[in-house]
């Protein structure tokens, strides 16, 4: 795997075992908004701290999709790994 382009806010994490990248880009922050039934993004950091089992899976898999890794994956990820990925993910792109 390529190292992450931190410019475009790309980050490496592992999930369900394996190096996945991470990237919030504009679809999937359009994603994660729709997912979270969010009228704009900057509703965004509060909802983040009541996220569902649920919520943190639709998160992360458009997270993933905007790395350009299967979306599927965040259904095999543990709750520790997403966790994590979400908040690396989201430093990334800050």
């Amino acid at each position: 795997m390529l190292p992450p382009n931190t410019a475009r806010g790309e980050v490496v994490v592992t999930l369900a075992g394996a190096p996945r990248r991470l990237c919030l880009t504009l679809g999937a922050l359009a994603r994660i908004e729709a997912a979270l039934g969010l009228s704009d993004w900057s509703q965004l950091p509060d909802r983040i701290a009541t996220l569902s089992a649920a919520d943190l899976a639709a998160v992360l898999a458009a997270l993933l999709d905007g790395g350009g890794e299967p979306a599927e994956i965040a259904a095999r990820a543990t709750v520790p790994e997403a966790a994590s990925a979400l908040a690396a993910a989201l430093a990334a792109s800050a």
